[in-house]
């Protein structure tokens, strides 16, 4: 995978290069604020980009803003925000396009290397990978025209789970159900959400984003 950094901690920055490179991958960019990522992403359009959410000048947003950002500019263009925070807002306006791509990771949650990378390729290849806390912090600003006031409550924690980035025999391992049995919450799940026949990978995205922004399906 070609790979854009961008996080203003130097050390932090340089680990991330080598960890990227170490695993076959190559980091076409490293930078340490908005507006250079911005143009990285637009120069280089990545496989996918890690972005941190406070850079400078004010350390508080720019680097979800400046994803938004790239976003608008290179349409779909795969987001892996790796921060020690929530910022419900734009989060919210990074998935709003609804392409999918999209994952958000909290560092101090990140226990392995490989669950990183994981959750690394599964952006790039146009999934979704969401920390639990940022699902918490997000279902709060769900819009009361709830497109998921259908489903079961076990439909809803299958859902939950998809948004986890887990995939079906994860989700039977957790619940301690079958695959068959996942299969089959799945299935109502796309029926309920209007979600019609396609490539089930597309699907699972729809469903997720309308799980989390409260969107019709």
């Amino acid at each position: 995978m070609r790979v854009v950094i961008a996080d203003d901690a130097v050390l932090l920055r340089e680990g991330l290069i080598r960890l990227v490179e170490e695993n076959g991958h190559t980091v076409v960019a490293a930078v340490g604020d908005g507006p250079a990522l911005v143009a990285a992403i637009v120069e280089h359009k990545p496989d996918v980009s890690i972005v941190d959410v406070r850079m400078p000048p004010t350390h508080t947003d720019e680097g979800l803003r400046a994803a938004v950002e790239a976003r608008g500019l290179v349409p779909g263009t795969p987001i892996l925000v790796l921060s020690q925070y929530v910022e419900v807002s734009y989060a919210d306006d990074l998935l709003a396009d609804r392409l999918g791509a999209v994952g958000y990771l909290l560092k101090d949650r990140v226990s392995q290397v490989g669950e990183f990378l994981e959750g690394l390729r599964r952006v790039a290849g146009g999934g979704t990978v969401l920390d639990p806390e940022v699902v918490s912090q997000l279902l709060v600003r769900r819009r009361r025209d709830d497109p998921l006031r259908n489903l079961t409550p076990r439909e809803r924690e299958v859902l939950e789970l998809m948004a986890e980035g887990l995939s079906n025999t994860a989700i039977a391992r957790k619940m301690v159900v079958t695959d068959g049995a996942v299969e089959k919450h799945v299935r109502n799940i796309f029926t309920k959400l209007d979600l019609h026949q396609d490539e089930e990978q597309h699907r699972r995205v729809l469903a997720v984003l309308a799980y989390l922004q409260g969107l019709p399906g």
